[in-house]
């Protein structure tokens, strides 16, 4: 295994204080089946964090890991799409998403 590679996106949460305390709530326990779909695609260290109701996520990944691979792992397993189909509810995309796009790759434009 070589070094970790880090990629960082970003989505906004339905800007309603209700419902961002559920969706934080939800991942103070993560579903057990998400955690090991994470960790099985080559995620080894994944945060989340939120400002307002736009939340960014940091994710470093090995060697492993690819965004075709996830998405597919993703698109078989039926818990996962069952949490993304719940975890909708409070996101929503950003302006700059294309139909469809959730969390979007950002582009890293500085590094000390």
């Amino acid at each position: 295994m070589g070094s970790l590679k880090r990629h960082c996106f970003a989505l906004d949460l339905v800007d309603d204080p209700k419902l961002m305390a559920e969706y934080k709530k939800y991942h103070e326990k993560i579903w057990p089946e998400i955690t090991a779909s994470i960790k099985d695609a080559g995620i080894e260290v994944l945060e989340i964090y939120c400002v307002g109701n736009r939340m960014f996520m940091i994710m470093e990944v090995n060697d492993t890991f690819s965004f075709e691979r996830k998405s597919k792992m993703d698109a078989d397993n039926p818990k996962v799409q069952e949490w993304e189909t719940l975890m909708w509810k409070y996101q929503q995309a950003l302006p700059t998403a294309k139909k469809g796009e959730k969390w979007l790759l950002m582009e890293k434009i500085y590094e000390l």
